[in-house]
């Protein structure tokens, strides 16, 4: 068997444990072998589930996390290939605590290309701030060569990786010095700005599809908040047939949307 000398010259050398279980059959002693070489590296495994803490993880479940990809490191290497142990564990263990923050911590979700550019811009943030700069979006920009769209991007998603409870405190707000941040949110029963909301976009996709003179006439009447008689100068019609197409159009609308409702339902 060609043996390579890999780069971890403080790994700890299991060559023997791995030789002592391709020889042994399942049972007790090849176990206490596997045991061995998991409680020999579990403090390398803890090490690289170290470079990643500080970055919206509790370092305890990195090191877990960590730890089960060494047991899986264990049981996947094959000896017989020639290879040092640490040259397939490293990259295992590495790999699997990346895809831990790419797939289970992100308690929102974020596009790969906005996660890429937040890892990109991350140390310059903390460069600038540490030497008593603002990190702001052209100074990011600036130092990283990207474009201000996506530094922009990049900097919003460095706070969303964790989402605030909203039985959190809040500052300044809520009812009472016990309030939370679930006091400040509105329901629908008291703020009525809620149940606009809610219509003007079950509206939009019907209005979308309405001809070009009536969202014309809707723009008119509702956005530029015109006269009928004014709208019917624009659109050289008389007040009394705007009064009818306002009427026609807002019917229309109303009752698709309302006869949506009952099919979801």
């Amino acid at each position: 068997m060609t043996r390579h000398r890999h780069t971890h010259d403080d790994a700890p050398d299991c060559a023997g444990d791995f030789a002592q279980m391709a020889r042994l059959a399942p049972g007790p002693q090849r176990e206490r072998a596997r045991e061995r070489v998991v409680v020999a590296w579990l403090p390398m495994a803890h090490r690289i589930a170290g470079r990643y803490r500080d970055r919206g993880e509790a370092l305890e479940d990195l090191r877990q996390v960590a730890a089960l990809a060494l047991v899986k490191a264990v049981d996947g290497y094959d000896p017989d290939r020639g290879y040092a142990f640490a040259s397939y564990a490293v990259p295992t263990i590495t790999g699997e605590v990346r895809r831990h923050f790419r797939d289970c911590s992100w308690s929102v979700h974020v596009p790969r290309r906005v996660r890429e550019t937040r890892n990109a811009i991350r140390p310059v943030c903390q460069e600038l701030a540490a030497s008593g700069r603002t990190p702001t979006v052209a100074a990011v920009a600036a130092r990283t060569r990207l474009p201000e769209a996506e530094v922009a991007d990049g900097m919003e998603a460095l706070h969303a990786h964790t989402a605030l409870s909203l039985d959190a405190p809040a500052a300044g707000g809520g009812e009472g010095p016990g309030g939370t941040l679930g006091d400040l949110v509105a329901a629908p029963d008291t703020d009525p700005a809620l149940d606009r909301v809610l219509d003007r976009e079950a509206a939009r996709p019907v209005i979308a599809d309405l001809t070009a003179r009536e969202q014309r006439l809707l723009y008119l009447r509702f956005y530029r908040g015109m006269t009928q008689s004014r709208i019917g100068e624009e659109l050289g019609v008389s007040q009394f047939h705007v009064s009818r197409l306002l009427a026609d159009t807002c019917r229309r609308i109303r009752r698709t949307v309302l006869d949506d409702g009952r099919d979801e339902r």
